[in-house]
């Protein structure tokens, strides 16, 4: 399909929306940490007139932010959902959290939404939560629109953050208002579509009644108006021939029509839509409700949705209408006490109260209890979610995050959510022995709500270990597992989840046999072992000919392999990144077995990793530092010592941009150190990247470290 067919088939779909679902938009909040995320949620509650009172993040009063971890921090860590109304519209809303240690809950939001808002700071302009988020809606293919927010902060610079955003996402950023000054001077702005000037006057705090009126007819004012217009006009006229046309021959173009191209264009992705004002000081919000129901698609707009049958692969259509049969997913679960809450997106057809539905993934049956819609932590009791609807259900046995539900006389799975792995982990362990089950239930409940946490008992030594994102999740979680839990616990240091590889290409004849009187057991297996790209799971292949080893027996020999690698040797840390090639081996028709070729397929990868030796790889850490000049070079020096490695610095308005990759093992507690090298004035984000081998003097280290650490836990556990 052509560019100007999928804009035709928008424009078609868009015209021919009828009924409550054509008025419903389903939007998230997404943005990089402090840009605003949640004032801007909390603005839209109040105009809309779900709330009647502004809460405000700095007090602890947010109402999105109601956990009481995020309001001690003033950061929102899970996604929250409520609705709204504005402008006989409905509007179910998402704010995600900014920080990187929780970018689960963004991902799964973005995969069930049809719309988003990123907010950016108008002084930071594009930061590197930004870059995250917006390339997860890029693989959901979510349209957007953009709202820069602090507009009223000294060094708010407008025209600097589209730039930002052109370069560092990639994006086509298409004003829809431009300010009327900025930092203290920032007082409202031009409307480039409806041609009008909106003006906020000081007195009236809340923002409620912005004046609006008519562009001046000349002086400087107009001249602006005049000039962004005709970029608004030039920008889509790239999507329309009829606009193109009436741009080339001065003609003038209607609100409708520059209204229409651009929310055809905003859905299929081809430009992204930007607002401006400050969500703090009351200001510019309503413009951008206006946007949110004039260029965000409702779920009918979007076309049929896809999936496949889970039984045979084949792809299947529904409409996105309560007439259709049921396709939901599931996309985020959270520990209750009435029994877990069940989060779901209803894509196709109705998900009812007391009705069986069918887990695809799972292919079990589930029946739907209590239906909620969801206003942060308040719950509203319903009988039904009809197709485009969002809310929970109580007391799902089987459903987990990314399954999906659907009618068992019409299967369909929806896909599935990609999660990054953990990089760091740390031992846990009850105050009191009595504890062990009540904290191994509660680390489950933990486990099945976030996909980023993880749980496991060291096999050696008998410690439960946990694993996360980063510090910040893992303080979390451990807080929560005292307050909401009741469990006294105590925690070790954090850890690096080190992995490891081959140095070099391999080949080893395992050989497993043994006689003990009776049937023996007997595998021989010739395999190749070779690293692969930093990255790349464990790899394997089979090339056997003549026979030599029985088909039954092939898993069985990479079974083995997986389970050593997993254990990660003599050192305990994973292996990664290598490929398997089994060439050749021989076997006995009596004394061979499962259990035999597994344990050939054991000792295999045992011997390759003494031919071929060990290398150390460290998970890295993408970083960007902002800091006042002063700092810079006092900030860098830091960083070496960190083995850091520096890419780039640049400036951000009036501070400098440092970027790089910097090991997880040198990041414990920067976020102090910075401070203190800054008098706090100096911030920093990171983002996990990839795996990168570990310098030799500081791999040997760690290797005696954990070879010292097993051996004397083994001697305590007996």
């Amino acid at each position: 399909m052509t560019g100007s067919d999928a804009m035709q088939r928008v424009i078609e779909q868009m015209q021919q929306a009828r009924g409550p679902l054509s008025k419903l938009r389903n939007i998230g909040i997404i943005a990089h940490i402090d840009a605003g995320k949640t004032t801007v949620s909390e603005r839209i509650l109040y105009y809309t007139g779900r709330s009647h009172k502004m809460g405000e993040v700095h007090d602890g009063e947010s109402i999105m932010d109601f956990d009481p971890e995020e309001r001690a921090r003033g950061i929102t860590i899970g996604s929250a959902a409520t609705y709204c109304e504005w402008k006989g519209r409905r509007i179910n809303l998402i704010d995600t959290p900014g920080h990187v240690d929780f970018t689960a809950e963004v991902e799964r939001a973005l995969r069930v939404l049809d719309g988003a808002v990123g907010v950016f700071c108008a002084v930071a302009g594009v930061q590197p939560q930004s870059e995250t988020v917006w390339r997860q809606a890029n693989r959901y293919g979510v349209p957007r629109i953009a709202f820069v927010n602090k507009m009223d902060r000294t060094g708010a610079d407008f025209e600097k953050c589209l730039a930002s955003m052109r370069r560092r996402l990639g994006a086509k950023p298409v004003p829809v208002v431009w300010p009327i000054g900025a930092g203290a001077e920032f007082r409202g702005v031009l409307d480039l579509v409806r041609g009008e000037q909106i003006l906020y006057d000081d007195e009236d705090m809340l923002g409620k009644d912005p004046r609006h009126e008519p562009v001046p007819d000349s002086g400087p004012l107009r001249e602006l108006y005049e000039q962004r217009r005709a970029e608004l006009v030039e920008a889509i006229a790239d999507h329309s021939d009829d606009i193109l046309e009436r741009f080339l021959e001065g003609l003038e173009v209607s609100q409708e029509q520059i209204e229409t191209i651009l929310r055809a264009a905003t859905v299929l992705g081809l430009v992204t839509p930007v607002l401006c004002g400050t969500a703090l000081k009351n200001k510019g919000v309503q413009r951008l409700l206006d946007a949110i129901v004039d260029l965000l698609p409702s779920p009918l707009e979007l076309g049929a949705i896809e999936g496949e049958d889970p039984d045979t692969g084949e792809p299947v259509l529904l409409e996105p209408t309560p007439e259709a049969p049921l396709a939901a997913m599931a996309f985020k679960t959270v520990a209750d006490k009435t029994g877990d809450l069940t989060y779901v997106r209803v894509y196709a057809g109705k998900l009812e109260k007391g009705v069986q539905v069918y887990n695809a993934n799972k292919r079990k049956r589930e029946r739907i209890g209590r239906i909620y819609r969801m206003h942060a932590d308040k719950r509203e009791l319903v009988e039904q979610l009809p197709a485009g609807e969002i809310g929970a259900v109580v007391g799902l046995k089987h459903t987990l995050t990314g399954d999906t539900l659907c009618s068992e006389q019409r299967k369909i799975a929806l896909g599935s959510l990609r999660f990054p792995e953990p990089v760091i982990s740390q031992a846990i362990w009850p105050k009191r022995t009595g504890d062990k089950d009540k904290l191994g239930d509660a680390l489950a409940a933990l486990a099945k709500e976030d996909p980023t946490f993880r749980r496991f008992t060291d096999e050696e030594t008998g410690e439960v270990i946990i694993a996360g994102m980063g510090e910040l999740h893992l303080e979390i979680l451990t807080n929560r597992l005292r307050r909401d839990f009741k469990v006294e616990i105590e925690t070790g240091p954090p850890r690096v989840a080190y992995r490891q590889t081959l140095r070099r290409e391999v080949e080893v004849e395992a050989r497993h046999i043994k006689q003990t009187g009776g049937h023996g057991q007997f595998a021989v297996a010739h395999i190749r072992f070779t690293p692969v790209e930093s990255g790349s799971e464990i790899e394997f292949e089979d090339t056997i000919t003549g026979g030599v080893v029985p088909k039954e027996y092939i898993p069985s020999v990479e079974k083995g392999i997986r389970a050593e690698c997993e254990r990660g040797g003599e050192a305990g840390f994973p292996l990664t990144s290598i490929k398997a090639v089994l060439f050749d081996g021989k076997y006995h028709p009596v004394d061979s077995s499962d259990m035999a070729f597994q344990a050939a397929g054991r000792l295999a990868m045992r011997l390759a990793l003494e031919k071929g030796g060990a290398q150390l790889l460290e998970p890295m850490m993408q970083f960007e530092v902002q800091t006042p000049e002063e700092y810079l070079s006092a900030v860098i020096g830091d960083l070496n010592t960190r083995r850091a490695e520096i890419q780039e610095i640049g400036s951000e308005g009036d501070l400098k941009t440092v970027r790089g990759l910097i090991p997880v093992a040198e990041t414990f507690a920067y976020t102090t150190t910075l401070r203190s090298l800054s008098q706090g004035r100096a911030t920093s984000s990171l983002e996990p990247a990839a795996y990168a081998p570990v310098p030799k003097g500081i791999a040997d280290k760690v290797y005696e470290e954990a070879r010292k650490a097993k051996r004397e836990k083994a001697l305590a556990a007996r």
